[in-house]
């Protein structure tokens, strides 16, 4: 056995993580890859080009079924960027959000370059993937966020009056950190959002989603999650949005048959809190994953992030095994995401084997350099 972050390890406790590791990352991806089709459509579109009910399975999107977004590709370098914070924690220094925050002026890179620029011997495995460099449709506040050096914080955030879910939909990785306080997993959440995403009401929004997550990778039950969420939650200010949203999703599954009209009232404009509630919401109702997910995009708002954020909260719920394997066999990067996915889970579980004050794996240093890798 082993142990790290004062989690102690058994075989079968690793391979459980692991599943919800995959079924998390999985999760997001299917989301994101099933609603960029319909991503800002009205749902009437959505039907005309689907059929009465709606998209119902992976359709083309960026030049192939299962082609996923700006909003995968994130989510994959929040990991990136989590494993490298602990493999530089080794030199002393332990700074979460600045690892993270080069992690993403990395992704930055691949939007505005050709290919992988092999003179930056710092970019790690991740930044050489040369499928990652495609610009699949990143909003303004995300370019903008991470279009220099400089690194937003809740202090000074970068685009301050922006609420759009974006942050909050790569945050599920942050809910990976089993082994941390949930408070600190929400604090973290909130940071690394301020960074893109500036009002209070999207950052607290990544926090909740992060601390939910991470309940559900604990073994908690969907329901307890958010309820965990809201306590924590409840000392911060500006939480009120974000907490009456989460309140409004739970009340709504008491409240009859789920259907598109019920997820529209609950994404009200598209931001953060709303679609945050979309994904809770389509996450305690569906049947299953694939009928959660379609529940979820079928809508007239942000399609890929309510998708993208529903299947990350399914798949931490049900592990890799729940979600649809026809889908999974389409899924745009897949194989990259399961390598990450492994990754991280080895990193959380075995992390003092593979580096430290005494001795270090060379490969694993090749893949997750310690070195600042900046953009």
């Amino acid at each position: 056995m082993g142990t790290t972050s004062g989690v102690v390890w058994g075989r079968a406790e690793q391979q459980d993580f692991r599943s919800r590791v995959r079924g998390t990352l999985l999760g997001v991806g299917l989301g994101d890859a099933l609603g960029a089709p319909v991503d800002g459509l009205g749902l009437d579109a959505i039907r005309a080009a689907h059929g009465p009910e709606g998209i119902a399975d992976l359709a083309p999107a960026h030049g192939r079924p299962g082609g996923i977004t700006h909003l995968t590709q994130l989510t994959l370098f929040t990991v990136d960027g989590l494993i490298r914070a602990q493999v530089r924690r080794d030199t002393g220094a332990w700074h979460p959000p600045t690892d993270l925050h080069r992690a993403y002026l990395r992704w930055a890179a691949t939007q505005r370059d050709w290919g992988p620029d092999e003179r930056r011997e710092d970019d790690g495995w991740l930044a050489r993937e040369e499928w990652l460099y495609a610009r699949r449709e990143p909003t303004r506040a995300l370019l903008g966020g991470f279009g220099d050096t400089v690194m937003g914080t809740p202090e000074t955030p970068k685009n301050p009056g922006e609420t759009g879910p974006e942050a909050a939909a790569r945050s599920a990785p942050f809910g990976l950190l089993v082994g941390w306080e949930p408070q600190l997993v929400v604090q973290l959440a909130v940071e690394c959002a301020a960074q893109s995403h500036g009002h209070p009401s999207a950052w607290l929004a990544a926090g909740a989603y992060a601390v939910i997550v991470h309940g559900l990778a604990r073994g908690d039950a969907l329901d307890a999650a958010v309820q965990k969420a809201l306590a924590l939650l409840a000392v911060r200010p500006g939480h009120e949005p974000v907490s009456d949203a989460l309140q409004h999703a739970l009340g709504a599954v008491r409240q009859g048959m789920p259907g598109p009209a019920r997820v529209a009232e609950l994404a009200g404009r598209g931001a953060a809190e709303g679609v945050l509630a979309v994904a809770v919401y389509c996450a305690l109702v569906g049947e299953d994953v694939r009928h959660g997910l379609c529940l979820a995009v079928n809508q007239s708002g942000p399609s890929g992030a309510a998708g993208a954020l529903t299947g990350g909260l399914l798949g931490a719920l049900h592990g890799e095994t729940a979600l649809p394997p026809a889908w999974l066999a389409e899924l745009e990067g897949r194989p990259t995401l399961l390598v990450l996915a492994d990754d991280f889970a080895m990193e959380m579980t075995q992390g003092p084997a593979l580096h430290g004050p005494t001795g270090s794996s060379p490969g694993w240093l090749a893949r997750y350099p310690r070195g600042a890798g900046a953009a």
